[in-house]
């Protein structure tokens, strides 16, 4: 008898987070991870002329300022390059994006959560984020948070990707950030 071995297929992702805008904050840092099905896989890919490459499933970039235009665009530039491999398309990657930045006292605190799927079309695209941050749901909770200086955050950012657990929290849309690139089936 013949074992039959499934056929896979490959999605590339390559592109950057380009910048967002906040506007009111400054000195702000991205993080980004990637939320996938239990079919897919990061993968090495094989090229010829070299070991085999694994793209990072996570990374954080550097701080960055607002520009001193009217736009006050924070810039990152910050490179994504990964590659899945799967048997099926359900659970087709997403992209989650945490920003960053310090309050009043100095503390890192989370300035927005946002989370795009990975266009399921090959080519260059460009996508704009809607950012949002957890709210307390109360105004003594509200008061309670900033004066402690601990705001409601995610300890896992890759529940906003999710739609269970989310239910009774509160949320603010708040700005915007821009991830662009190609993004390959092969």
């Amino acid at each position: 008898m013949e074992s039959v071995v499934p056929s896979v297929f490959l999605l590339m992702v390559n592109g950057q987070v380009e910048s967002a805008q906040f506007p009111e904050y400054d000195d702000l840092y991205c993080k980004y991870c990637f939320v996938y099905g239990q079919d897919w896989a990061p993968t090495a890919v094989s090229w010829t002329l070299g070991p085999p490459l694994i793209g990072l499933e996570e990374g954080i970039s550097q701080i960055t300022s607002k520009s001193q235009d009217t736009r006050q665009l924070l810039t990152w530039n910050f490179p994504i390059d990964v590659t899945f491999k799967s048997t099926n398309p359900s659970g087709w990657p997403q992209i989650v994006l945490s920003v960053y930045g310090p309050d009043l006292f100095g503390n890192d605190v989370v300035r927005g959560y946002g989370v795009v799927h990975i266009p399921f079309s090959p080519g260059r695209h460009k996508r704009t984020i809607p950012m949002f941050v957890p709210e307390s749901t109360s105004k003594v909770q509200k008061f309670t948070s900033w004066f402690m200086g601990r705001r409601p955050e995610y300890t896992d950012p890759k529940v906003v990707a999710q739609g269970e657990g989310r239910e009774d929290i509160g949320m603010s849309v708040r700005k915007v950030a821009s991830l662009s690139g190609p993004s390959q089936k092969g």
